[in-house]
């Protein structure tokens, strides 16, 4: 499983009859800006490095003049909330007052996406409208830290995971606090375009592509007297040395520790122990040959460290819901 996400991975994504995937998100009263504007960067700018659109995006709101949260600044000029219908992903709103009750025409709408089949997106306390609306009982979602307690009082129906980034269910997703609608926005980016698509949007956004750890690493701790020392030096070495064998006491030895040690500072520092973090370097690699032309299965384990054919096919199925082949007609040179 990726350090900093939970998924199930994936059925594709809703396309739209013509032209790009359309993405609408639904902003209410009080609303929170940051998740807005992670959205827009995300799927809304024009990206020129790219050479085309990847998304048809819009904002909608059930009310023609919306205030943001605490007043900040009034949203107007945008679509009516019957552009919900035409999503084929639907972001819903977030808000602080999370034991407030969502407006009825809001989780109308969540429940008619949901019914045709739309991708469901909720952003930090996100979750709360998605499981108001009925669609994750008996599902599994994430939400804010802070409000982990309150959800699972009021939604029990609801698997709620909590020391993650994101969850992604297939259909509906949600992100936990705040910047971790960049980790899910790009996640998605990677689930429809692919990793080489997902990169050059993250460079843009000078944001890890993918990022470590979970949410343990937010939550109010205190801070130790003596912090470990970084791991930066060891993980850039492994990344330029995956296609070698290397094992968690190659790593341990290269940061002169023991492999206990190394085990610690890889939980503390990134929430994951160091052969599951090699696994997904590995992964990542694979997917970045494959769609830079790479056909034979085979060189692509080999070169990607995964060894065998073999294994690199059943970590694909698993973690990518695609076979190589599969995963090569979908984001490989001349599909986009």
């Amino acid at each position: 499983m990726p350090q900093d996400s939970s998924h199930q991975r994936s059925v594709a994504p809703p396309m739209a009859a013509e032209g790009p995937h359309r993405v609408v998100v639904i902003v209410d009263e009080n609303s929170n800006p940051f998740e807005l504007g992670c959205t827009t960067e995300v799927f809304g700018l024009h990206r020129p490095e790219i050479g085309r659109a990847l998304y048809d995006f819009r904002l909608c709101s059930p009310e023609p003049s919306t205030l943001m949260r605490d007043g900040f600044f009034t949203l107007t000029g945008v679509a009516g909330l019957e552009a919900a219908d035409a999503a084929d992903t639907l972001i819903v709103p977030n808000r602080p007052d999370v034991d407030v009750p969502r407006r009825p025409a809001v989780l109308d709408a969540v429940r008619r996406a949901h019914a045709r089949g739309a991708r469901l997106v909720g952003l930090c306390s996100g979750a709360f409208t998605l499981a108001e609306a009925g669609v994750l009982d008996g599902r599994r979602a994430t939400a804010h830290w802070q409000w982990a307690g309150s959800f699972r009082a009021r939604f029990p129906a609801v698997r709620l995971e909590e020391n993650v980034l994101f969850v992604d269910d297939g259909d509906i997703l949600t992100a936990a606090g705040s910047a971790a609608a960049l980790d899910l926005g790009l996640h998605i980016v990677r689930r429809d375009h692919g990793a080489g698509i997902a990169n050059a949007v993250s460079r843009r956004l000078v944001f890890a592509a993918h990022r470590d750890g979970g949410q343990q690493q937010f939550i109010e701790r205190p801070v130790p007297d003596l912090p470990d020392e970084s791991l930066a030096p060891v993980l850039a070495w492994a990344q330029e040395h995956l296609e070698m064998p290397l094992t968690v006491s190659d790593l341990a030895a290269r940061a002169a520790v023991s492999p206990a040690t190394l085990h610690r500072r890889f939980r503390a520092q990134l929430g994951t122990t160091p052969l599951a973090w090699l696994t997904q370097e590995r992964l990542a690699l694979a997917c970045r040959l494959i769609e830079r032309g790479a056909t034979q299965v085979e060189t692509v384990a080999r070169r990607s460290g995964l060894g065998t054919a073999a294994n690199l096919r059943a970590l694909m199925r698993r973690e990518r819901g695609l076979t190589p082949s599969a995963y090569r007609q979908r984001f490989g040179p001349g599909t986009r």
